[in-house]
């Protein structure tokens, strides 16, 4: 209980820079889908897709190794030094790369009039994979308030800018009051590249507060330690490529498959709702993330205690009961939720529930992951990712040119459901973990079904109507606490 407790504790100052910091750029979303069009929001959700590949790209599965590598020498500073003046070297290039061909980039991506975009998100991407390192450093070193800090105002920064353009800015400009200040930073034609300026200074201002952790080290690359690395994190590459694939494919298909037959503007627009109604489902995913940042060195940390298995077993038991909560609590209240969007994004949410449990799947897979971490055999992840990413990139295929977004949701819930289950059954053959199955189906299942059978209330019962959600609600968070929670305090 005390491991759990202290697991608990990194993860809830991880989540102040995690789940606080992404509520607060989440907020950002009703401004979005007010302030643009449909189809404005559906440039942003795109050029986002893209970012989450470049970023496993430009990292390649070092943040990992850095953990593995640091954890088994005492030589920590020569790990540190190696990983991070090769990702120093990687994001310079790419960067260089992308300013020089930024208008055969912008071509393909059918933006031929917008080739800064291509620029600013180059460096945007080469800044946030040179900040990984110094981050991880962070967290193996438990430093979780100078994490949260570091992140925080990050997303201070970026949430600021977003706010002083779209919001002061252009209410200024289109009263017809300007002034020097808007005079000076604001130009209408500019549109939703604000959103994407305001992350540029705010990853710039994040690589800046990260410079002591960079320029504290000597000099010096171990290249036979780096080769190793390498080895160690390719298959890590490959399944994060796969894995990004699975999570942001979608969108990027979309585009692809429904333009033609339903032209530019319509595209863009289904790809905006589909974009915004995500966002609602990420919530779960927000909790993962917190839980990643510090579980990810916990597990490493602890894998030589007698009791580790047995941890990690519980841990998971808590961690699908809470996301189970999580799922139940955002359907249960789903016509208030749904506000957080513009009422032109509202009809994609019957998206919600089915991305929902899908976000829960990968976060039992990425606990799941763990065994093929910790034994080496990262292969493994690199192959199952790929069976995932073909299952994805399938049924998106067939599904969304059939029944658009819609198709797309699914085919993320039965791809992060798969690589759950083959993940589960190859684990136990090589580092076998006695899970409590029904618990990890048991609660989602009960969360699924409370929702669905709360589809039957009258929804004209108005406030009435959220007191029954509300005691169902209770009812599942008492039912978790007296048959997992309470017992394993009592242990």
């Amino acid at each position: 209980m005390n491991t759990l407790k202290k697991l608990a504790g990194q993860t809830a100052i991880y989540g102040l820079s995690s789940v606080i910091g992404r509520i607060l750029n989440y907020l950002l979303v009703p401004l979005y889908t007010r302030v643009f069009s449909t189809e404005q929001y559906g440039v942003v959700t795109e050029m986002y897709a893209y970012v989450a590949f470049l970023i496993i790209i430009l990292t390649y599965g070092m943040e990992t190794a850095f953990f593995r590598f640091s954890s088994q020498t005492e030589e920590k500073s020569k790990v540190y030094s190696t990983t991070l003046i090769s990702i120093v070297a990687t994001s310079f290039l790419f960067i260089v790369f992308a300013a020089l061909f930024s208008q055969s980039i912008a071509d393909w991506l059918r933006y031929p009039n917008h080739s800064e975009y291509v620029t600013w998100f180059a460096i945007i991407v080469g800044l946030d994979a040179l900040s990984a390192i110094p981050l991880a450093k962070l967290r193996e070193q438990n430093r979780a308030t100078t994490f949260a800090t570091v992140n925080l105002i990050n997303i201070a920064v970026n949430i600021g800018l977003n706010l002083f353009f779209l919001v002061y800015c252009k209410n200024v400009y289109e009263a017809g009051e300007p002034n020097w200040l808007v005079d000076t930073f604001y130009n209408p034609e500019i549109g939703v590249g604000y959103v994407f300026i305001s992350n540029l200074v705010a990853s710039i201002t994040k690589c800046a507060l990260l410079l002591p952790w960079m320029l504290n080290i000597k000099l010096h690359i171990d290249r036979a330690l780096l080769r190793k690395m390498i080895l160690y994190a390719s298959p890590l590459l490959i399944a994060g490529l796969a894995g990004m694939i699975n999570e942001t494919i979608d969108r990027i298909m979309i585009k692809r498959l429904l333009i033609d037959s339903l032209g530019e503007k319509a595209t863009m627009e289904q790809l905006g709702i589909y974009g915004a109604c995500y966002k609602i489902s990420i919530i779960i995913t927000i909790f993962i993330q917190a839980f990643r940042y510090a579980a990810e060195p916990f597990f490493f940390a602890h894998h030589s205690q007698s009791d580790s298995k047995e941890s990690y077993a519980t841990i998971m038991n808590f961690f699908v009961a809470t996301c189970s909560v999580i799922f139940l609590s955002i359907m249960l209240f789903i016509d208030v939720v749904i506000q957080f969007i513009g009422p032109e994004f509202r009809e994609g949410v019957t998206v919600v529930p089915i991305l929902l449990m899908a976000n829960l799947c990968l976060g039992i897979y990425f606990n799941l992951s763990i065994w093929y971490k910790l034994t080496g055999l990262t292969r493994f992840g690199a192959y199952i990712a790929i069976a995932g990413a073909a299952i994805t990139i399938v049924l998106n295929y067939l599904w969304i040119p059939w029944i658009g977004y819609l198709g797309s949701a699914w085919a993320t819930l039965i791809c992060y459901a798969f690589i759950a289950i083959v993940s589960y059954f190859i684990g136990q053959k090589y580092y076998p973990i006695k899970y409590d199955i029904p618990k990890i189906i048991g609660y989602p299942a009960g969360a699924a079904l409370l929702y669905y059978f709360s589809t039957f209330i009258s929804s004209d019962m108005g406030m009435f109507n959220h007191v029954i959600n509300g005691v169902i609600l209770g009812a599942f968070i008492s039912f978790i606490y007296m048959i997992d929670i309470r017992k394993t305090a009592i242990k």
